[in-house]
């Protein structure tokens, strides 16, 4: 178990790390690296995800409170061991609605996160979540892959469920960064 002393002491290397990263382009030497350090260098990565990750949130959050919405989901949910009982509780309009307002709320908080990064934490968490309760759904649903010449690939639906994995690995990078963002800002307010 680390120490609080130790704690302290990681937290100091990583602000140090942190900071020390911000000037990477220009130790870059080749233009591949300066390339890549100025990628880093204006955060591109994050924005990308966290543009990405809020747009589709919100578009496929107002979606699913339509009925088109609904319907599309209706032969996913009832497949899932982890919510199948939520489509027996709320039936499945009231139940897309309950999951489209999850995916609106997730974004919000991960907006509010640009600037209080402990909301951006729990959106990032409730996308987690929820990213990782439709990624099992590759698992259970039916038809996800499909036998061809005797080995099993993913058909359309599978690719479809596929990415909520990728967006399961972008939910937790923005935990990440949020909480790498918070953590600078308790330390500051020290």
């Amino acid at each position: 178990m680390m120490s609080l002393g130790s704690l302290g002491q990681a937290m100091g290397a990583r602000k140090e790390n942190l900071a020390s990263s911000a000037g990477l382009s220009r130790a870059a030497k080749g233009m591949l690296t300066k390339l890549a350090a100025w990628t880093n260098d204006i955060n591109l990565p994050f924005r990308v995800i966290s543009i990405g990750m809020n747009v589709m949130l919100l578009w496929a959050g107002a979606y699913k409170m339509t009925a088109p919405g609904a319907e599309g989901v209706i032969p996913l949910v009832p497949n899932s061991p982890l919510i199948s009982w939520h489509f027996k509780l709320f039936g499945p309009y009231i139940g897309s609605d309950i999951i489209g307002l999850t995916e609106i709320t997730a974004a919000l908080l991960m907006i509010a996160g640009h600037f209080q990064p402990k909301a951006g934490i729990v959106g990032g968490f409730i996308g987690t979540l929820m990213f990782f309760i439709t990624s099992t759904m590759l698992i259970s649903t039916p038809g996800a892959t499909v036998p061809v010449h005797g080995i099993r690939f993913m058909s359309f639906l599978g690719l479809f469920l596929f990415k909520d994995v990728i967006s399961l690995g972008a939910c937790f990078y923005l935990v990440s960064y949020f909480g790498r963002k918070a953590i600078l800002r308790e330390n500051k307010s020290e």
